[in-house]
């Protein structure tokens, strides 16, 4: 334990960016270039990358303006597996490398998500983009009645095979309403997956989860600690999800005194 801001509180040690475990991935579906500056601003040691949510780049007129903001104040990004996925539907993975570079990406997501392709086709493409990029992976369909029907076994199994072709680490599906993959339709979590998943040999610190809203943020942060990797978080819960993990909200108070 730590004393963090000189308020003399014991709180959980959060690493200091950059940093490997303990990630916050906000969501940007759209949010105006002025929020966006502002929140930035405001809260850039706490985020650690911003994913342009699924195929939102195409369309954000700022899209430029807003990674050189996140390049200023050392914050990664990335466009969401979506993209990557409607450029190989079209048969354009040459043209989908030339966006990402074209926007100086770092790092990509690739996922099978919402296109027909077997993990072991998403893992090739791991493969041969993990070569220039770091690269993160999904697993889970955006399909609920799809996730459903994918058990335990099969979801440790792709993360190993994700892992295994050169992912840096596994994104676990929740999509941004928390309806989907790791989520039942009505937004209850698979808990026995989730469970199945953490008594696997996969480690912990490989894997992101997928949170959008403070339910399952609250889960997580009970079950792993301060320092779980979690992503989809909303622009406007960066402080509180932050508050969350060090103890300092209702949902979490008792965990570290």
């Amino acid at each position: 334990m730590n004393r963090l801001f000189a308020c003399g509180l014991d709180l959980p040690v959060r690493n200091a960016k950059p940093r490997s475990e303990g990630l916050t991935i906000l969501i940007d579906n759209g949010i105006s270039l002025h929020s966006f500056r502002d929140i930035i601003t405001s809260s850039s040691d706490l985020i650690d990358f911003v994913k342009f949510g699924w195929g939102t780049s195409v369309i954000t007129k700022q899209l430029q303006e807003k990674i050189n903001y996140l390049k200023e104040n050392s914050i990664h990004y990335f466009f969401g597996g979506t993209l990557f996925e409607k450029f190989l539907s079209q048969n354009k993975i040459d043209e989908f490398y030339n966006y990402c570079k074209q926007y100086d990406c770092q790092y990509i997501e690739i996922s099978n998500g919402t296109i027909d392709i077997s993990n072991r086709e998403k893992a090739a493409f791991i493969s041969e983009f993990s070569s220039e990029f770091t690269v993160f992976s999904e697993v889970g369909s955006k399909n609920p009645e799809k996730s459903d029907k994918c058990c335990a076994s099969e979801w440790i199994e792709f993360i190993q095979e994700d892992l295994k072709a050169g992912s840096s680490k596994v994104i676990t599906e929740a999509r941004e309403s928390g309806t989907s993959g790791i989520c039942q339709s009505d937004g209850e979590m698979r808990y026995l997956l989730i469970d199945s998943i953490l008594s696997s040999e996969i480690s912990i610190k490989d894997v992101i989860f997928e949170a959008p809203n403070k339910k399952m943020q609250t889960f997580f942060i009970q079950k792993l600690g301060a320092n779980v990797n979690l992503a989809n978080i909303s622009f406007y819960d960066t402080i509180a999800l932050e508050t969350l993990r060090l103890g300092l909200r209702s949902d979490t108070f008792n965990l570290y005194n």
